[in-house]
């Protein structure tokens, strides 16, 4: 069974950075994509971004590319989020996500999930 252990967040002030990292456990562990993605109360979990895991073509959402960088570790199966220039609109729990079908979107076609990491971002 796929475990995915996520570790980073915090509390930061508009225009820090922050790292999340996700790490991949369990047998045979390939999937065709992993991601991040990030909801706020009241609300849908949203796309923010994700990678191919076999050749790291990457996509981004367009509130989040230029500012975020998605990237991954293969040889730990660690994926990871470097979060820069923050803004108080990025405040959401964080959820990294590894699926078998190429949807890098849709988060309905992941199949595991981390348990989520807090980023608040204050003004």
């Amino acid at each position: 069974q796929v475990q995915l252990i996520q570790s980073g967040g915090g509390l930061v002030q508009a225009g820090d950075s922050l790292k999340l990292s996700c790490t991949a456990s369990g047998p045979n562990f390939n999937p065709e994509v992993m991601g991040w993605f990030r909801q706020s109360p009241g609300k849908e979990r949203d796309f923010v971004a994700s990678l191919t895991w076999d050749i790291a073509t990457k996509y981004y959402s367009d509130s989040t590319e230029g500012r975020f960088a998605i990237s991954r570790d293969k040889a730990k199966n660690t994926l990871y989020l470097q979060m820069d220039n923050l803004k108080p609109t990025d405040t959401a729990v964080y959820y990294c996500a590894a699926g078998l079908k190429f949807a890098p979107r849709w988060p309905s076609e992941y199949n595991w999930w981390g348990q989520g990491a807090q980023v608040t971002v204050s003004s």
